[in-house]
């Protein structure tokens, strides 16, 4: 059977096939793909395998159960960074205070002392204060014009190093003298005007709380975070020890008209009754769910007391109602966030709250249920003490600093700012604050630097 005839283009394939052929036949192309697929081949067949080596076994690490103890039966400063709401840190990393010793017991003026100027001088101040003031007077009760307020150069003074955490005046009307504490465990004295300062270190973390004895300025109790209680007996030249707790102490106070009882913000929301009677803890309760930051009598009714809490709410108790060594609280005031400050007007008619929050809460009434709430920013940071609103001279207003080195005046009429105190000898932001009760607009606001400034009525 005769071959088919092929078609152009089959023909045309057949050619360039046999082209191709020749032009690889003479590139050798052929040869080398014969040897690039034995070469591959044989890397194949000599593929080697590694050897693992043999797993060694793990060593078991023993565990070790570790028995928790205190900071201080192991002989170590507390550690008072980081508190809730409360900072303690320092104002700057180069002012770190060194940690000293400080006994535990009995501790002397002299040894504590860390001012240049003696005992002597401090102590017969005390003594001469005693003596003008043995018959007290009564408090003042003059209006307060706030446009009087002023800010002078030599009322103005560096009492103690770090922050200030506490802050008030000696109970005096012959003798302006203030007592600070500062996060360093430090007590501070200024007369306002001189140019001596008497500083002591009777603690060895935050001052929580200062009670001068209004019949007795040469005895004065100062709680600490270290969980000490400490009296101060010029007379003796002594920091007595009092009392020691296992927990932190926050706030102490004491009602006008019992001066044998101390009560202590112990713990997680504890409040503590010492009486010096009997040298011991008589009462104890749990009235909050975190720590109680002030502790505030009515002054009217000195069994109704006005405790206020990290845990966002406010309360006030009467003392005279126990069930089963329980307290219920009359009147639970709640904030958003931890509440700083309670404290009773003078008349004991208002109550005033400061809170986290970025508000200040104002009750009164019978009940203390007519409530306004007034914006104001209370974010202090790390670095500085919180805000907390006091009373002044009336129930008028509340003096509270401002994040622009200012002291703003709240009025509880207006229920709104008046006004704010502005100098420009002011350098640092106020953030706690005393009044003088028989002096008329003699206002101190303490800083985070140490420092005090005494506004006076001109």
């Amino acid at each position: 059977m005769a071959s088919e005839k092929l078609t152009d283009y089959e023909l045309k394939r057949l050619e360039n096939i046999r082209r191709n052929d020749e032009m690889m036949a003479a590139l050798k192309l052929h040869s080398k793909a014969t040897q690039l697929s034995n070469f591959k081949r044989q890397r194949v067949e000599t593929k080697s395998y590694r050897v693992k080596s043999e797993k060694k076994p793990k060593t078991e690490t023993p565990i070790v159960i570790r028995v928790r103890r205190s900071l201080r039966t192991r002989g170590i400063p507390p550690d008072c960074g980081g508190l809730d709401g409360d900072s303690v840190c320092p104002t700057t990393p180069s002012e770190e205070k060194p940690p000293c010793d400080v006994s535990l017991g009995p501790l002397s003026m002299a040894s504590a002392r860390e001012s240049a100027h003696s005992d002597s001088s401090f102590i017969e101040s005390l003594m001469g204060m005693a003596q003008h003031d043995s018959v007290q007077k009564g408090k003042v009760v003059d209006s307060l014009e706030l446009e009087s307020l002023s800010l002078d150069p030599e009322n103005i003074a560096r009492v103690t190093s770090g922050r200030i955490t506490n802050v008030t005046f000696f109970p005096s009307s012959s003798v302006r003298m203030l007592a600070v504490g500062n996060k360093y465990g430090n007590i501070g004295f200024w007369n306002v005007g001189d140019n001596e300062v008497h500083l002591y270190r009777p603690h060895q973390a935050p001052i929580s709380g200062i009670l001068i004895q209004p019949h007795c300025y040469s005895k004065i109790y100062t709680s600490c975070y270290d969980g000490l209680l400490r009296l101060m007996d010029a007379e003796k030249e002594i920091f007595d020890l009092v009392f020691e707790s296992d927990e932190k102490i926050y706030a102490l106070s004491q009602p006008t008209n019992e001066t044998n009882c101390l009560y202590l913000a112990e713990g997680s929301g504890g409040l503590t009754i010492w009486d010096n009677r009997v040298g011991k803890q008589s009462s104890h309760w749990d009235l909050h769910d975190s720590r109680i930051n002030t502790i505030d009598f009515n002054c009217e009714s000195p069994h109704i007391v006005a405790t206020s809490s990290s845990d966002a709410t406010a309360c006030t108790w009467d003392l005279r109602y126990i069930n089963n060594n329980n307290l219920t609280a009359l009147r639970t005031f709640t904030h958003k966030r931890s509440v700083q400050s309670a404290y009773f007007s003078p008349s004991g008619g208002s109550l005033a709250t400061t809170s986290l929050d970025n508000t200040i809460g104002i009750y009164s009434g019978v009940n203390y249920e007519d409530a306004t709430l007034i914006s104001h920013f209370n974010q202090t940071g790390r670095w500085l003490s919180t805000f907390r609103a006091k009373w002044g001279w009336d129930d008028k207003y509340l003096f509270i600093g401002n994040m622009n080195r200012g002291v703003d005046v709240v009025s509880a009429v207006q229920r709104k700012r008046a006004m704010t105190l502005e100098s420009p000898h002011m350098s640092a932001i106020p953030c706690r604050f005393a009044i003088n009760i028989y002096e008329v607009g003699m206002l101190v606001g303490a800083t985070s630097g140490g420092q005090v400034y005494v506004w006076t009525s001109r």
